[in-house]
């Protein structure tokens, strides 16, 4: 499946069959795509918490409005981060990079990250944004689909998965084999409305 079919393809699907069971070498091969996703630093600070408890499912349901993919879908993966993920052994981010290149990144991690928890939030975030749009994709390649989630108590989820401390849930991921169409694409912008040219025009 070439990307552009993926992405045309792809859609917030929120009817699983809850009778499939993803197999694990088609699960380990999504899992490692994931981890070719990019990260600022090449801090790889996304966390990957997969749930496949089935009372913990049905807990997670419970502060979820209810969403029937949250127990149905094969995957619920919750994305997380790792807020000191730039602190932790910083130089093994870069061991096979030259010498010169590490000596320049690895110190500079520190400079960005320390003491500023705003941006330290904003990378997580980015990071799980980014990884969980690979992970869609990749999922629509290997015949799946998926339903990215935040309608959800996050306190309440982190509580269930035991969330260590000085790391923040992005969202959940809910992936399996569709059951039923998705709605229409409900109503795109177009290109013109959202595209600005170098700069935006004074209000």
């Amino acid at each position: 499946m070439k990307v552009s079919e993926a992405v045309q393809r792809r859609r917030a699907v929120k009817w699983f069959d809850p009778d499939h069971r993803m197999p694990a070498e088609t699960f380990e091969i999504l899992m490692t795509h994931a981890l070719l996703s990019p990260t600022a630093f090449n801090i790889q600070n996304w966390r990957f918490v997969r749930v496949s408890d089935r009372a913990q499912r049905k807990a997670i349901r419970a502060v979820a409005w209810d969403q029937a993919q949250v127990e149905d879908a094969s995957e619920l993966l919750v994305l997380c981060f790792d807020l000191d993920a730039w602190r932790h052994e910083p130089e093994r981010y870069w061991a096979l990079a030259p010498q010169e290149v590490q000596d320049i990144l690895v110190p500079a991690m520190a400079q960005y990250y320390d003491g500023k928890p705003q941006v330290q939030r904003d990378e997580g975030m980015r990071s799980c944004g980014l990884v969980g749009q690979q992970l869609m994709l990749m999922a629509q390649e290997l015949g799946y689909d998926s339903c990215p989630m935040d309608g959800f108590d996050y306190a309440k989820v982190a509580e269930i998965v035991n969330l260590p401390p000085r790391h923040e849930i992005g969202f959940m991921l809910a992936i399996g084999k569709g059951v039923k169409e998705p709605w229409p694409r409900p109503g795109q912008l177009s290109l013109s409305e959202v595209l600005v040219e170098n700069r935006f025009a004074d209000a």
